[in-house]
Formats: structure tokens, sequence, C-alpha cells
């Protein structure tokens, strides 16, 4: 084997056979192979072959065991879960068309959970281990991986290449490596999805968040309200009480003046009372008295008759002060 002057890893491969036809599928084949796939996604758990005869239970449900292989099926659903997210989520400054894709609103439905439950719920059975019924996997040739290191020390000394041989035996199926890189793809996609659905959860929480903190914030505010207007009651009651108080007082001395008022009333009806026996005992008076001393009793009577008469004007102003008050 020829050596180069430096370090370097050199491989040689053998002849691998042509890449396998791959069945286009119908625009209504398409669709029932999204819907299953979404339908049936509790089959691909993550577990070892599970994917394998799960895509295989697709085929067969939809007739297609014969034309394409389980492998085939993995990475079409895979390159269209590609082109959706392309299409769904372009880089910053690229426009996009997602309408030229005929199978788009497809896949926003399939990734968005609107198709789940459309298709029919499978079954498979890991345990039949009869192949006839799938179309058969073309095995490629193996590759033989040989690895050369050269260094100078190696060189000068002709030390003998050092061959390193993959899998024990040097050979290494490419239907494997496949099959590992489905399995490691979907795993990530998994994960991925996984933490989209985290992301989306936190960024609804942190609306919650702060939802729940501006109607905190008004809450507060409309408790502060609540709070000046309960001691403007408690101050208005308080005023209301004093009133009543005040008002209480002022009936208490309306009372009493009222009952001084109507004593009042009582002496001068009293008075009024003796003033007429007093104006009758006059009038007799004056009747049996003689004409000699008419001089006399005129002068004393004129004196009695003004006495009357005054005390009688102060009774009635007096009564007429008592009604208006």
């Amino acid at each position: 084997m020829e050596y180069e002057d430096h370090a370097y890893t050199s491989t040689t491969y053998d002849k691998v056979n042509p890449v396998e036809f791959t069945y286009k599928m119908s625009s209504k084949e398409t669709e029932d192979f999204v819907k299953l796939r979404i339908s049936n996604i509790f089959l691909f758990s993550g577990r070892r072959n599970t994917s394998m005869w799960a895509w295989r239970a697709i085929l067969k449900h939809m007739g297609l065991q014969h034309k394409m292989t389980h492998s085939q099926a993995s990475k079409k659903w895979e390159n269209m879960k590609k082109r959706y997210k392309e299409l769904k989520s372009p880089p910053e400054g690229v426009k996009v068309f997602p309408e030229t894709w005929p199978h788009f609103t497809l896949m926003d439905d399939a990734m968005e959970g609107r198709l789940e439950g459309s298709a029919p719920i499978l079954k498979v059975f890991p345990s039949d281990k009869d192949n006839s019924d799938f179309l058969p996997i073309s095995k490629p040739k193996k590759r033989r991986v040989s690895m050369a290191i050269s260094s100078p020390t190696a060189l000068v000394a002709g030390g003998p290449e050092i061959e390193v041989l993959l899998n024990g035996d040097g050979e290494v199926g490419e239907e494997t490596v496949q099959e590992g890189s489905l399995e490691i793809d979907r795993i990530m996609q998994e994960v991925e999805d996984e933490k989209s659905t985290m992301d989306s959860e936190r960024q609804a929480m942190e609306r919650e968040k702060r939802v729940m903190d501006r109607e905190r914030l008004v809450l507060q505010r409309e408790r502060a309200v609540l709070d000046r207007e309960i001691a403007a009651l408690d101050r208005d009651r308080a005023s209301l009480e004093r009133e009543r108080a005040m008002i209480e007082r002022e009936k208490s001395v309306m009372e009493r003046e009222r009952a001084m008022v109507e004593k009042d009333r009582d002496a001068v009806s009293r008075e009024r009372l003796a003033l007429e026996r007093e104006k009758a005992r006059l009038g007799r008076l004056s009747a049996s008295k003689e004409r000699l001393e008419e001089v006399t009793e005129d002068s004393s009577k004129v004196k009695d008759s003004d006495i009357v008469e005054r005390k009688e004007r102060f009774l009635n102003l007096f009564e007429k002060l008592i009604e208006n008050f």
C-alpha cells in the first residue's frame, strides 16, 4: 500500500449496488399514509424494531407491502416532515410558498394533531418471523474499511501498516447503518418535539403568570379603593351619629320648652278666668253704687277698668306669642 508523507487516514470501498427503486404514492395513498402514521403513533415507541413492525403494519393495511420496504416508508415520512418544517418555519429573510406543495395542508393538520383518530388503529405481530408477505430488502454488498496510519516514526523505522476492521469481521451493513440513523433521527425528532411542547407550555405558563400578575394588581387597586370607601363610610357614620345625638339633645330641649309653654298656657287660662271673674265683680259693684257717689265711683272705676284692659291686652299678646312659637 502506498504511503503519503504525512499522517492521514485512507479508506477504500468496494462497489455497492445501485439505489433501489422507490414506489411513488398517489395523492390518496399519501393522505392515507399520513393519517395512518398519526393515528398509530403509539406503535412507534422507540424500542428495538418497533418502527419496522409499525411501518410494515401500515404498508400491509394500504396494500403496499410488495411495493415499498419499511425503510422506504420511514424515509418518505422523514422527508415529508423535513419539507413541512422548511415551509412552515423558513429561515429569517427567506420567502416560501407553502401552497406550491400539495401536501402542506395535510402535514399541517397532522403536525397540529387534527388527524388523530382519522384512520384505523392497527395491530402488529413482532413474533411473526415470516417475511414472505413483504417486499424483500435488497442487501447491498458489504464494504471493507481499512485504516492505515502513517507517522514520521513509522516511515523512518519501516513499521508495519495498522489495519482496523469494523464489526469484528471487517464488514458493515448499510441497512443496519441506515436503520440506526433513522432511529436516531426519530429519537432526535421526538426530543425536539418534546422540547417544543415544553417551550410552548412554558410560554403559556408565563403568559398566564403575566395575566395573573395584572389581575392581582387590579385586585390590589380595587381593594385600596374599597378601603378608602369603607373609611369614608365610617367617617359618614360617625358624623351621622354625632348629628343624631345633637338632634336628640335638641328634641329634649324642645320637649322641655313645650312643657314650659303648656304651663304658661295653663297659667294664662287661669289668669283669664280670674280676669273674667274680676270684670263680673266690678260690674256688679258699679251697678249697686249710689248716684251720689257717682263721681268718686267713676274715677275708681276708670282706674280699675284701665287695669283690667291692660291685663287683657297683655294676655292676648302672650297667647299670640305662644301660638307663633
